[in-house]
């Protein structure tokens, strides 16, 4: 299999070298920048805010009980199901192995200017959103291409993209992560089962989920996303409190590394250095997915009273995805010494391998089993709930793509669901790679139509922060 497999994998290769080099990393991060820009760097501004009207907002009045839209909350969760995954774990590890500790900090640059990219891209999905005839609403990144700049053959290239996408980036990897993730806890007890048992499971529940529709999955995001987060993030804390004196040395190494990583991937200081950057920037977009033009297909469904309002919505996401998710990840490695046997995966580092190191890390500071169980389990969570959140990014472009013909809806979920099962029998390593540079291909129609109509989103948040007559509140703009 491996010599049949040996030219896909030369050709992709070569492929994936182009698309995440550095006319890749100058267009991402250079959107970014861009965009904020020209918001006033609305992300750093206006973040109390933002937080008050998303997270205070749940403290508020629920849906409305006629709407067939998800509610904001169910929206964000829906994107946080797809974006919080694997790519916070074995992705963040795996970029530390390659690039060092630097690499962490241009995640963390590549979020801060992420943000912007998010929020512009979410408005405008709520702007130039569809409505069905049950009154419920969609759209995405293939309708404000569309509509916008009237160039349907640019649209349909990012649906295509992201319709093939989700097949890898979306199941295949994730179904791979949750039968390792399986047989990880039941080995703590000295148990097993077997790949296709856990496959036959997985994809009996997808099917129960995806075939209830759109609602139906950000009903459940919405329960599973808060409860991983918050297991997650009390287990990192955890970690943070026990090697407390250590903290301060692992943040400032990551900063120092970020310009000066030869010493923790050798060789020449520019070739170094590049190397950080690209994978702590491909890494941080894999995370959060901000320019993927993936999120705006959940939050278009949402029960939205702004463009603006929804915008908000995904800062918060790319916060709590990479500013808070992936640093955890990052210091428990750096604090356990982990990331210090990068020479190994240098000469054949895998996906797997990468998820490996992180549980030894967690086990490096935890007592007892509690590192196994706590990875294990939220490799588990998280990759389910990316399986669900891009089952319905797949049913959006192959939607688009079919004028939502339902037969290809039917077949679209038929194989969607039948692929979690080869994915848990399989091997995600290959499939990993490859999502890296579907990626990258969904990301390229998405951004220029971000950099195109930026003075639309731009507007409509001068509007909504427009004085009204009286100066006392602020006008939103009309969806």
């Amino acid at each position: 299999m491996e010599t049949l497999l040996a030219p896909l994998t030369s050709i992709h290769s070569a492929v994936n070298r182009v698309v995440w080099g550095p006319p890749m990393l100058v267009l991402l991060l250079g959107t970014g920048v861009y965009l904020t820009m020209r918001l006033g760097f609305f992300q750093l501004r206006r973040f109390p805010m933002i937080l008050r009207r998303t997270v205070g907002s749940l403290f508020g009045r629920g849906r409305s009980k006629a709407s067939r839209d998800l509610t904001p909350f169910e929206a964000v969760s829906t994107a946080l199901a797809s974006t919080v995954g694997t790519g916070n774990i074995a992705g963040v590890t795996g970029a530390i192995f390659l690039g060092g500790p630097g690499a962490v900090f241009w995640m963390w640059v590549s979020a801060l200017f992420g943000m912007a990219t998010k929020y512009v891209e979410i408005v405008l999905a709520v702007q130039y959103r569809q409505t069905a005839p049950d009154g419920s609403h969609y759209g995405g990144p293939m309708y404000y291409i569309e509509r916008g700049l009237h160039m349907k053959w640019l649209a349909a290239a990012f649906a295509l993209f992201g319709g093939v996408a989700c097949f890898g980036i979306g199941n295949i990897a994730q179904a791979t992560e949750i039968s390792g993730a399986v047989n990880g806890l039941l080995a703590l007890s000295g148990r097993s089962v077997s790949d296709a048992a856990v496959g036959i499971v997985l994809a009996a529940v997808t099917a129960a989920v995806l075939l209830g529709g759109v609602k139906r999955i950000g009903r459940i995001a919405s329960l599973l996303v808060p409860f991983m987060a918050v297991f997650y993030i009390l287990a990192g804390a955890a970690v943070l409190l026990l090697r407390l004196p250590d903290v301060p040395g692992a943040l400032a190494l990551i900063v120092q590394s970020a310009f000066a990583p030869e010493a923790a991937a050798g060789g020449a200081a520019g070739y170094a250095l590049m190397r950080t950057i690209q994978n702590g920037v491909s890494r941080g977009i894999f995370s959060n997915e901000a320019g993927l033009g993936s999120a705006p297909m959940a939050h278009a469904s949402a029960e939205a009273k702004s463009p603006v309002e929804q915008g908000m919505w995904g800062v918060l996401e790319v916060f709590v995805d990479t500013i808070v998710i992936c640093t955890i990840t990052a210091l428990t490695v750096i604090l356990s010494g982990v990331y210090e046997g990068a020479a190994i995966a240098e000469t054949g580092g895998t996906f797997l391998s990468s998820g490996q190191a992180a549980a030894a890390a967690f086990n490096a500071v935890l007592p007892g089993q509690w590192g196994g169980i706590v990875l294990q389990v939220s490799m588990l969570f998280f990759s389910l709930t990316t399986i669900l959140g891009w089952s319905c990014y797949g049913e959006r472009c192959w939607g688009y793509l079919s004028r939502n013909s339902p037969w290809v809806n039917r077949t679209y979920k038929a194989v969607y669901i039948a692929t979690c099962f080869f994915g848990a029998v399989g091997s995600g390593n290959l499939m990993w790679s490859l999502s890296d540079t579907l990626n990258a291909m969904m990301a390229i129609p998405n951004l220029i139509a971000l950099l195109l109509l930026s003075g639309e989103a731009v507007h409509a948040t001068r509007r909504y922060f427009a004085p009204s007559a009286g100066g006392r509140r602020p006008r939103p703009p009309r969806a």
